[in-house]
């Protein structure tokens, strides 16, 4: 019971939501690689496979490669962590 002289507020609802995302879970990195690869295949297609006017490239593009990946992070697991929790927050269905 609200104390005397205060007034009774109705709260205000939001619309259902039919799922809760917070983050785009599966974001792709882009391959540091792949310009170099591409100016490569370039030079080979114009050249007409001429290795030694491509020498420059290839060998930018094998020190590339040879370059050890980042270790990837964590995915994040709060899109799964809302989704368990989902149906508890937005209570029972209505049956059609």
């Amino acid at each position: 019971m609200p104390p005397k002289g205060s007034t009774s507020l109705t709260p205000m609802r939001l619309p259902p939501l039919p799922r809760l995302r917070v983050r785009r879970p599966n974001q792709s990195e882009a391959n540091p690689c792949l310009a170099l690869m591409t100016s490569v295949l370039t030079c080979w297609a114009s050249s007409g496979y001429n290795v030694a006017g491509c020498q420059v490239f290839e060998t930018q593009l094998r020190t590339c490669m040879d370059t050890p990946r980042p270790k990837t992070q964590k995915k994040n697991t709060i899109n799964h962590h809302l989704s368990r929790m989902y149906p508890k927050m937005s209570g029972p269905k209505k049956r059609k």
